[in-house]
């Protein structure tokens, strides 16, 4: 009879004092005594890099770049950001996003002042160059009702180049094309018998909300939802998949941003000042989108509940609710006919502009309204809610769609089902006049070409992960803060650089502002590091920053101390 040691594989035996699979924790290893399975539970170098790479906020997937110098001709590959807004791609880059939201929504919400000033006055080079090109665009209408071609080209030549001058002069806007567009139908603007009426006011030209007591000017942050679709339990997961409308919640979230376009348009005429706003649109946990705002200033609660139950977006598209083709039994592509034709008959299908004719469309496909929950609270600039609620108006921008709906590892069986059958409808729903989609129901999509693939659309509203919310998550008003993006990360940048100046800190590392030519790497270029050495050397410039910008506001610091105590040795 064997011994139990001898029972025990050569491979699974224990090696001196640990166990066969466990890892001894001590400060230096010598691998040569551990076994194939305790090896396999030691760190990968890519990890370990990783993990160091996040804790010191440093883009875990860089891109390699060359730049160029042109003053000194000097060449580096140096890595850049990926730029990630997903946390699952890059947890530095989508924080780093997240927090430069905070920074524009925190900025723009309690101002006291307005944040772009009037329009500069017209100058007198500016007026010239337009008082041309009206000129030009007289002769051109002349000549074309003359039939002379020949002038006709020569003046759009001359228009060309007029516009890019026109541009140069600092005129933005759109330019009145020399040739005639085509006009497109318009729809009766009359509201529906069924939606409240709003009161209309002329739009005054402020963003500011109205100052109480005094000295407070307290604002906004609002919640808008999408109306009910069925019952559902805690986990957002509908309790009756049958009864469940996944197709009016498919059509709902695709049309969203529409929807909330819409309302602030009827807000702004009901309430007669510019009002502004930072929102982010996200999903809740039944996977139908709703909306946060933080609004400058206050809108009575009444008038506000009123204008989201007026709202209401019609979607004037062909009908959509019965699938033609399918399977095998696809449209096709007709060169003769220059389109999809059936696949039986051989007869072109209706072309958009003709299933959207009015005299064919006697109702809209679908409609869009908001939900009875309106959530409203008053906030105050400079407090502790104001920070918190701003917190929360950020919160999920660096997850998906899906994982901030809880469609995650931890998700039970009725989530997975429900999501499932919602992603389904969202496949065979349109996403817009292009989407390929409307092949399966007879119509040939907008701009119809030969690459078409028949109930494929690539199209962000039709990806699991986004659950038919295609737009941007963050919406933010033109007059919001006066800055761009690009203005906020300068910003940032300028202070860094001012506090390197103040404490007299110059880094060996820096370099000349330029002028510098970038120009994107190509795979195999021997000049090019790998990944892992492109993540080690933005680690190791990433700690150098924080040393010299630690050190920088340490010497800043310090510099009351030592002034007081020159003060002092002079008086002595």
């Amino acid at each position: 009879m064997t011994s139990t040691n001898d029972q025990i594989p050569q491979a699974l035996a224990p090696v001196g004092e640990f166990g066969p699979h466990t890892v001894p924790d001590a400060e230096w290893i010598d691998q040569d005594q551990l076994t194939r399975a305790q090896k396999a539970l030691l760190a990968l170098t890519g990890d370990v890099a990783r993990q160091l790479a996040e804790d010191h906020g440093v883009c875990v997937r860089p891109l390699a770049m060359r730049r160029l110098e042109t003053s000194t001709g000097r060449v580096d590959v140096v890595p850049v950001p990926c730029g990630a807004r997903d946390e699952a791609k890059c947890r530095p880059c989508a924080e780093k996003a997240r927090r430069l939201r905070m920074v524009q929504c925190r900025e723009g919400w309690h101002l006291e002042d307005e944040p772009t000033p009037a329009r500069p006055v017209p100058t007198e080079r500016q007026k010239g160059l337009l008082a041309t090109r009206a000129d030009l665009h007289a002769r051109y209408t002349l000549a074309r009702e003359q039939g002379d071609d020949e002038v006709c080209e020569e003046i759009r030549d001359i228009v060309a180049e007029l516009d890019v001058e026109i541009r140069a002069a600092g005129i933005r806007g759109r330019l009145v094309p020399l040739d005639p567009e085509h006009k497109a139908r318009k729809r009766s603007t009359r509201r529906r018998q069924d939606a409240p009426n709003l009161p209309r006011r002329p739009v005054e030209q402020r963003t500011l909300g109205r100052v109480y007591g005094g000295k407070y000017r307290p604002s906004t942050f609002l919640t808008l939802t999408l109306d009910s679709y069925g019952r559902v339990d805690q986990d957002g997961a509908a309790l009756d998949p049958s009864s469940y409308d996944y197709r009016r919640a498919a059509r709902d979230a695709i049309h969203f941003a529409r929807l909330v376009d819409r309302f602030w348009q009827n807000t702004r005429r009901c309430v007669g000042w510019d009002v502004q706003y930072f929102g982010t649109v996200e999903p809740q946990r039944r996977g139908a989108p709703h909306f946060h705002a933080a609004i400058r200033g206050t809108i009575p609660r009444a008038e506000l509940r009123a204008i989201v139950a007026a709202t209401y977006h019609q979607v004037w598209w062909p009908p959509h609710d019965e699938i033609r083709y399918s399977g095998e039994r696809m449209p096709r592509w007709c060169d003769r006919a220059k389109g999809f034709v059936d696949p039986d008959t051989r007869e072109p299908l209706p072309t958009w502009e003709e299933a959207t004719d009015p005299a064919n469309l006697p109702a809209p496909a679908h409609t869009v309204v908001f939900g009875r929950q309106v959530h409203l609270k008053g906030i105050l600039g400079g407090t502790e809610e104001a920070g918190r609620h701003i917190g929360y108006l950020t919160k999920y921008l660096t997850k998906s769609v899906s994982h901030a709906a809880g469609l995650d590892e931890d998700a039970t069986d009725r989530q997975r089902e429900h999501h499932r059958r919602l992603t389904a409808e969202l496949r065979v729903t349109p996403c817009s006049p292009r989407c390929p989609v409307w092949l399966l129901y007879g119509v040939q999509p907008k701009g119809a070409r030969l690459s078409m693939v028949s109930g494929v659309c690539k199209g962000k509203a039709h990806k699991p992960e986004h659950l038919g919310i295609a737009g941007r998550r963050v919406l933010v008003s033109r007059k919001w803060s006066g800055k761009t993006l690009d203005d906020h990360r300068a910003e940032r940048a300028a202070f860094v650089r001012q506090l390197l100046n103040k404490a007299g800190v110059r880094p060996g590392y820096a370099i000349d502002d330029g002028p510098f030519e970038w120009e994107r790497t190509r795979p195999g270029d021997p000049d090019v590091p790998s990944r892992p050495v492109l993540l080690l050397h933005a680690i190791a410039e990433r700690q150098r920053w924080k040393a010299d910008y630690d050190a920088a506001q340490q010497l800043v610091m310090d510099e009351p101390d030592r002034s007081a105590t020159r003060d002092q040795e002079e008086a002595a």
